[in-house]
């Protein structure tokens, strides 16, 4: 900082800096996409395995009750109104009882705008709720915080859940990309939950791993505006209770084949 009554000293080369600085801002302007965050590209481990128990396949009522449990995207943000959002159109969709159970902000690690960490709020949910199924959505949040305890956090709330609710069958929804390219952080989270819930046995659907969200479609599902921030859109709620219902409907048991079919002739019985 330059002495009281003398006077700062000039500096030449701020002028060819600027000019540097602007032809530089005109070029990434010129490149820029709303969905792109290059400075946070995908983490995979292309050699990690994933141990796990080939889950059983589920067998539902024809009108169960299902709890949807999850985040923001669960609760509906971003949508014209949250009864809107995809975990409502999902039960809508497929005829079920549905128990919609979303919290901004919220994460295994993370307290939400209006309520507790996922493992909290677990701890609250109704005892006689009693669901045939259970998902679980997310989270994003957690992508925010140090990996130190995430596994700890996953695994106490799954075993609060499993104990509370021992006869729903329980599916893990990893988290969808909210930009693109995939943050490694989000990256990593699909891969721990993806590894845990191979562990259990039980079903996880990754719309990472599936492709959901891609630069030909992120507009369509993403509203990258200042109310949305970079949630799904009215439309992308829809489009996601479709893929959703999609690779739900992997995990289902087959319920329309007929027991007491003819056998073919032609067919030998070894």
């Amino acid at each position: 900082m330059p002495a009281p009554g003398h006077p700062r000293p000039r500096r030449p080369w701020l002028p060819v800096v600027g000019a540097a600085l602007a032809v530089a801002a005109v070029c990434a302007l010129g490149m820029w996409r709303p969905w792109v965050t290059p400075s946070a590209p995908v983490a995979v481990e292309e050699n990690q395995a994933v141990v796990s128990i080939a889950p059983d396949p589920i067998e539902l009522p024809d009108e169960p009750r299902v709890l949807i449990f999850g985040d923001s995207w669960v609760y509906g943000s971003a949508a014209v109104v949250p009864t809107l959002g995809f975990a409502y159109r999902l039960g809508e969709n497929l005829g079920w009882d549905t128990v919609v159970d979303g919290i901004r902000a919220s994460g295994y690690l993370r307290t939400g705008l209006d309520g507790g960490t996922y493992g909290e709020r677990i701890a609250d949910l109704d005892p006689a709720l009693d669901p045939d199924l259970v998902i679980v959505e997310g989270s994003i949040n957690d992508r925010l915080f140090s990996p130190d305890g995430y596994t700890d956090a996953v695994t106490a709330a799954w075993d609060s859940l499993e104990a509370l609710y021992p006869e729903a069958a329980i599916v893990i929804l990893g988290p969808a990309p909210q930009v693109l390219p995939v943050e490694a952080p989000t990256a990593q989270i699909d891969l721990e939950l993806a590894r845990l819930a191979g562990e259990r046995g039980w079903w996880y659907i990754s719309p990472i791993a599936e492709g959901w969200i891609t630069e030909a479609n992120y507009l369509d599902v993403i509203d990258t505006g200042p109310i949305g921030r970079d949630h799904p859109s009215t439309d992308g709620h829809a489009y996601l209770a479709e893929r959703v219902a999609e690779s739900l409907s992997r995990t289902f048991a087959e319920t329309d084949v007929v027991a007491d079919a003819p056998l073919d002739e032609e067919v030998v019985t070894p």
